[in-house]
């Protein structure tokens, strides 16, 4: 039996492109998120606020948390999970868009 048919493990890849119509509020719903931790350092707070208020996308990096799309999937524990954003040119009639399209980083044969 090959490795793919015997192990437990899966690497589920998602991409998302998200419109920010209200940058503001998910700037503040970050800062919320932020305070909400009572257990983080403040210098880590401190570089969280700042990430946060510079940059939208640092604000949904921190907003967005893979274990939250898998959490409610019965037979399923998150192992590992790793995510970044960063503002991109968008033009959903770009062929590069083409979901569809294998994009050419598949390292699995």
């Amino acid at each position: 039996m090959s490795t793919p048919e015997t192990s437990r493990f899966v690497r589920l890849r998602v991409e998302l492109v998200l419109e920010v119509d209200d940058a503001d509020a998910v700037t503040k719903s970050a800062l919320r998120r932020i305070a909400d931790e009572a257990e983080m350092p403040a210098a880590e707070r401190a570089h969280a606020e700042g990430a946060v208020t510079e940059d939208t996308a640092e604000a949904l990096a921190y907003l967005v948390d893979p274990f939250d799309l898998v959490s409610q999937v019965p037979g399923v524990e998150l192992q590992q999970a790793s995510w970044s954003s960063e503002r991109v040119d968008y033009d959903p009639d770009s062929p590069e868009w083409d979901l569809d399209e294998d994009d050419g980083d598949d390292s699995d044969g």
